[in-house]
């Protein structure tokens, strides 16, 4: 069961890269690498061009051709999985590139250049609106078989023509995908804003119901005292010495109630990494349940600050692809430890110290009694944060 959850979350890992720019080199490269695949079908323009049966001029035209036809598609698919062209500019490439196709294949021969068309049927499957694709893909075979059949075989403008409506149509489930995982994206930032909107309505509203009775019995208080003074000091003194209690009730109340929301739970910690790293693109490998055995509340809480920023740092400023995460303890000569490990394949920051969350972070470990350590390692960047388990601490709230 937990290897089927595993795969689902790769699987789902995988599908929120797509429609995204690149962010670092290896992405770069595999997606240059998925696209650059296809120019297997240029292999018969170039063997064309390189057997010298053309001219000086139409070897160069040709050559200069076959050129700008490979840029344009490959600008055209590179950038459409990331930041999309408009739709009226991405149908003005796409015509351009059926013009390029028709102009090689009746200037040069329709026998070796036929190929050209797969790529205006790629482009139109995997770039054009769904009801644009379904008249476009069509269009694009017939537009193949009418120049096809000016030179080349009947047999291979058929089979050509076969793949060029395939290919096409196949295109557009995978252009489909991309819109969908970006609104995808789109949607899951906008849940997040939402909860975050939530959250604080709810603060709001607590913080209402705790001051409201309290401010309002002040007021009332402070008013009577007012007019007590004159002639009457002794009750004035009381109703005094009634706002001084109420006013340091509902101090405890507040401080309760914003300890409550700023002290994070590891578990929760956990899950929330585990959706932000996702979200980010990252692989991550995170601890399921954590053995929190005996582990006092202040310890979790330290820990939990520390993996909240930890994965901050990582999603933000390290270009990663991989994180792993570990919550483990450790008989250590200091006593028994409780201990995280953050360790990430990316560059680690572009900084070249630790940062103002790093540095706060120290020393709210180092009020629990505890330490941290953050380097970089041979293939990334790994934080250790480490809190005794068991003791009561007192942790400061700044960091």
């Amino acid at each position: 069961m937990t290897e089927d959850l595993r795969s689902d979350e790769v699987r789902a890992e995988r599908l929120m890269r797509m429609g995204r720019p690149p962010r670092n080199r290896r992405e770069l490269l595999r997606k240059i690498l998925w696209i650059g695949v296809w120019l297997v079908f240029l292999s018969s323009p170039v063997h064309d061009l390189a057997s010298g049966r053309h001219t000086t001029g139409g070897t160069a035209a040709g050559w200069l051709g076959l050129a700008a036809f490979v840029a344009v598609y490959l600008s055209l698919l590179f950038r459409n999985m990331g930041r999309p062209y408009t739709r009226r500019f991405i149908g003005g490439i796409v015509v351009v590139l059926a013009a390029l196709a028709t102009l090689l294949n009746l200037t040069l021969g329709p026998s070796n250049w036929l190929g050209l068309f797969v790529y205006v049927s790629v482009a139109c499957g995997a770039t054009l609106p769904l009801r644009t694709a379904y008249w476009a893909i069509p269009a694009t075979g017939a537009v193949m078989a009418l120049v096809g059949f000016q030179g080349a075989a009947a047999d291979e403008v058929e089979n050509l023509l076969l793949l060029v409506v395939l290919i096409g149509y196949a295109m557009t489930g995978v252009g489909q995908l991309v819109r969908t995982t970006i609104e995808l994206r789109k949607a899951r930032a906008t849940v997040a804003q939402l909860a975050a909107n939530e959250e604080r309505l709810r603060l709001a509203r607590d913080l209402h119901d705790l001051l409201g009775h309290s401010l309002s019995l002040i007021t009332l208080k402070s008013e009577l005292a007012g007019r007590m003074l004159p002639d009457h000091p002794e009750k004035a003194a009381q109703q005094v010495a009634d706002i001084e209690r109420v006013s340091r009730q509902a101090l405890v109340d507040v401080r309760e109630a914003v300890t409550g929301y700023r002290r994070p739970r590891l578990s929760a910690e956990l899950a929330g990494a585990q959706v932000a790293l996702t979200a980010a693109g990252v692989t991550a490998d995170i601890p399921a349940e954590p053995d929190l055995t005996g582990v006092a509340e202040e310890s979790e809480s330290v820990l939990a600050w520390a993996l909240r920023e930890a994965v901050t740092n990582v999603v933000r400023h390290s270009g990663a692809g991989r994180c792993t995460i570990e919550v483990l303890q450790r008989q250590t000569l200091d006593g028994r430890m409780l201990e995280l490990s953050v360790e990430d394949d990316g560059s680690g920051g572009a900084g070249n110290g630790p940062g103002n969350g790093l540095t706060g972070l120290t020393e709210r470990l180092e009020k629990a009694g505890g330490t941290l350590e953050a380097e970089r390692v041979r293939h990334g960047f790994r934080l250790v944060a480490r809190v005794p388990v068991g003791a009561s601490l007192h942790v400061g709230s700044g960091a």
